[in-house]
């Protein structure tokens, strides 16, 4: 009985440790930058499943779209005070990243069409992002003759605010419904795949594993996925009660995780911690659904999977992805790409060691029932790279040059880079397809003491574009070669 007393209060005081550590931390929210309008307005024309729980045309859909767009002119950009009007808010309708005065605005859902196509194949962005992140990946698809349809998922593509109020089903019937519309705009032999960008890769696997059950579902022949978004910190599962605590309007800045300026036409810079809360209930989901897939003997249902993943990425957990995912894979055609740090012998210097823990051991294992390829540098005195790849089922490693380098100053891809080519014109590197010359967000280089900046010296420098994006290109196109009419 004493063992269980002392427990008993060994408990308790754990659990007002944690909930004075709550509260402090809902206290010290109060200190951040103040909520703008875009922070709070709340907009009625945005999709949600409870609204249209029977579905909807695409038609209705992109009506419903175009009015939404139309409402957040009239709510928020026309009321945006003068104080606010400046060159770096999205959000004024005179600056230069205001979505609409560029020359496409893409946080709204596009479509690239052929008639015949090859195939078609649906892609899903991350959360807080918009279609802009599958802008150049599309037209890679596009051009091997696939149609195209690219949606916004709900709370994108307007305001942060919209964040607060979303939900997982929000997300997962516009999935559903993307499928259906893109099965019925293709003849009935062509194939189907369905691709995503970090949570728009978790909403893709989380279909499928739903498909392989439900016949009413039809499961795509092929999945394409970037930065994929299986596995998040644990410490996401506490969003939900951050989230609840803001309710009461005293402490309804801890809604958010970050609260910043935007200066980003196609991404938020302020999260909303809904959204955290939700990628972290689709992951728990997408592994218990995968657990019930194994015991029930259709895991090897599961279509074939080429995923291209940093190997450092601070968003998403690489080694869940390795070991939630692609571990438990039993049947051919799957593919992880890792881009590595940069291995050169004077870069690894100033590289945590932590950091280099799954590559040294991946070599090391035996019997990996999926294709592994590194893209990584040729040798450590070297910038230039290679695509190391592993052979299955033999474990042998065959190297193809890339007739790439790493670029001056950067030591590593990140979550948010995979994307992106150097010529994209707002995160690229390459100033000749800049839409602005002084404005390209991949090459800002912010100079200056410490902890001045409101926004994190770290977000303005991570890398915003990939390298050696001509090689995911190319893997893209090989990617679409065993479709129907293939060649």
């Amino acid at each position: 009985m004493r063992l269980l007393s002392r427990l008993t209060k060994l408990a308790l005081i754990i659990i007002a440790v944690i909930a004075a550590i709550w509260l402090v931390r809902a206290f010290e929210s109060r200190n951040m930058p103040e909520l703008r309008l875009w922070h709070q307005v709340s907009l009625e024309e945005e999709f949600s499943v409870a609204d249209y729980s029977d579905g909807l045309s695409l038609e209705a859909y992109l009506e419903l779209e175009e009015r939404l767009m139309q409402e957040l002119q009239t709510k928020v950009v026309a009321q945006v005070p003068p104080a606010n009007r400046k060159l770096f808010n999205r959000y004024s309708e005179t600056s230069p990243i205001n979505p609409r005065n560029l020359p496409r605005n893409w946080n709204r859902p596009f479509q690239l069409w052929l008639d015949p196509p090859r195939g078609g194949i649906l892609l899903l962005h991350g959360s807080s992002d918009s279609p802009y992140s599958m802008r150049t990946v599309a037209e890679v698809f596009h051009r091997q003759g696939f149609h195209v349809l690219a949606l916004r998922l709900p709370g994108h593509g307007t305001v942060p605010a919209g964040l607060k109020a979303v939900t997982a089903d929000d997300w997962m019937a516009i999935t559903r419904l993307g499928v259906s519309w893109l099965r019925e705009l293709m003849p009935d032999s062509a194939p189907l795949y369905l691709g995503g960008y970090s949570t728009g890769a978790t909403l893709a696997v989380d279909y499928t594993l739903d498909a392989i059950v439900d016949p009413q579902l039809e499961v795509p022949e092929r999945l394409f996925l970037l930065s994929a978004a299986v596995g998040i910190s644990r410490f996401a599962a506490f969003a939900h009660w951050d989230v609840a605590l803001s309710k009461i309007p005293y402490f309804e800045k801890f809604a958010w995780g970050n609260i910043h300026p935007e200066y980003d036409p196609f991404k938020y810079n302020s999260f909303a911690k809904n959204a955290g809360d939700i990628v972290y209930t689709l992951t728990v989901a997408v592994g218990k659904k995968i657990v019930k897939l194994l015991k029930g003997g259709q895991w090897r249902r599961l279509p074939p999977i080429l995923t291209f993943h940093s190997l450092v990425d601070s968003t998403v957990s690489t080694a869940s992805l390795v070991t939630a995912l692609y571990d438990r894979l039993d049947s051919p055609g799957h593919e992880l790409v890792l881009f590595d740090l940069n291995r050169d012998s004077e870069t690894i210097e100033f590289v945590r060691p932590g950091q280099l823990n799954y590559l040294q051991t991946a070599g090391d294992r035996e019997n990996l029932p999926y294709r592994l390829t590194l893209v990584t540098n040729r040798d450590a005195d070297s910038q230039d790279v290679v695509a190391r790849t592993r052979c299955v089922p033999e474990g042998c490693w065959s190297a193809e040059d890339m007739n790439l380098a790493w670029p001056q100053n950067v030591y590593s891809l990140s979550h948010v880079a995979i994307p992106f080519a150097p010529t994209d014109p707002m995160y690229g590197s390459d100033a000749a397809t800049a839409y602005f010359e002084d404005m390209r967000l991949g090459a800002l280089q912010p100079r200056g003491e410490r902890q001045v900046l409101l926004v994190p010296v770290e977000q303005l420098t991570r890398l915003r574009y990939n390298p050696f994006f001509s090689y995911l290109e190319q893997r893209v196109i090989e990617f679409c070669t065993d479709c129907q009419g293939g060649s």
